[in-house]
């Protein structure tokens, strides 16, 4: 019996969001029918080629890529190439993946796929043009979808690209209240900067990827991360980086990594509140709720989780090792 939960994964790939494409990959209960792009931490056009880097890195070019929007709803595109180097993985110089191209028409996709795979979960890692752009084509299609997945936002946790705002629901602040006010048939499951910022690569974990059974993700992952840890150190004074993307993919798996709360959510769309996922926590606009706020992280449990898919990090070992990498005292 075929038990793998069938999942669109829709991405701005970027150096998190290859990470967590590497999770989904190396995960044998999800089944990716197909990666759609969006323009992000890098345009459409970059993200799709490092999406098709990683899959011919884990020899799964079998997967389509769509290439979708290339700007945001209503506001000019900027991208986060800042923070991801100027090829969107950490100015790595990766070659390009010449015996595979990326489609068109990635909104027609994910409007025919939740269609024809009904129960189908959708993880939106990037700004949320793509599935805009899909409910307002046809406001049906998420009418049975399994679950809805988001990495974006920010609860109690200050923002990463304004002091209020997440990047995903900044760069198109539109798209994100669009798809909040839509009143879905399931709760937008919300994996903000709460959670996200307590995933660090940090130096010490990069360096015990070295020594386990998975050397090409290894080398993978220092070429792509090195950028991203400058970039922490320079304007964050973090030594190692965060890695938002994947947890959105440990959660699908293991919904014990991460707790919260269900709530009314709506987004912010200009003026210095630009792209502020405002949490009605206190229930003062009495609207149902439509969204399920995660708080809390089981770092331990993430780690152990990563390490064992994607680096193939022996079980055994890695339960002595992880109280050191993460500097926990018993």
């Amino acid at each position: 019996m075929n038990t793998k939960k069938n999942i669109i994964i829709d991405c701005d790939p970027g150096i998190d969001d290859s990470l967590a494409l590497l999770l989904a990959l190396q995960s044998e209960e999800l089944n990716v029918i197909g990666i759609t792009i969006v323009s992000g931490n890098a345009p459409a056009s970059i993200g799709a080629q490092n999406a098709l880097k990683v899959l011919e890195l884990v020899d799964r070019l079998d997967i389509p890529v769509y290439i979708g929007a290339e700007e945001p709803l209503e506001v000019p595109f900027v991208s986060a190439q800042d923070t991801h180097g100027e090829d969107g993985l950490g100015d790595s110089q990766i070659p390009f993946v010449t015996s595979s191209q990326a489609k068109a028409n990635a909104v027609s996709f994910i409007k025919d796929t939740l269609k024809q795979n009904p129960e189908t979960t959708v993880l939106a890692l990037g700004p949320l043009t793509n599935i805009a752009l899909a409910l307002k084509e046809d406001p049906d299609c998420f009418a049975k979808v399994s679950r809805f997945i988001v990495m974006g936002g920010s609860y109690l946790s200050h923002g990463n690209c304004s002091p209020v705002a997440e990047f995903n629901f900044w760069c198109d602040p539109d798209a994100a209240k669009f798809v909040f006010s839509q009143n879905l048939p399931i709760p937008i499951e919300m994996v903000g900067l709460d959670v996200t910022r307590k995933i660090v690569l940090t130096p010490t974990v990069l360096e015990y990827m070295k020594h386990t059974q998975n050397k090409n993700i290894y080398r993978f992952i220092q070429q792509i991360t090195q950028f991203y840890f400058d970039f922490h150190w320079a304007h964050e004074k973090v030594l190692g980086c965060v890695i938002n993307d994947p947890l959105t993919i440990a959660y699908l798996l293991d919904s014990t990594i991460a707790q919260g709360f269900d709530s009314h959510v709506e987004i912010a769309t200009s003026g210095i509140s630009r792209g502020q996922s405002i949490v009605d926590d206190h229930d003062f606009w009495q609207l149902p709720n439509n969204c399920h706020i995660l708080t809390n992280v089981d770092q331990t449990a993430f780690w152990h989780l990563f390490l064992t898919r994607v680096l193939k990090a022996e079980e055994n070992e890695l339960s002595q090792v992880l109280p050191q990498l993460l500097e926990v005292r018993a």
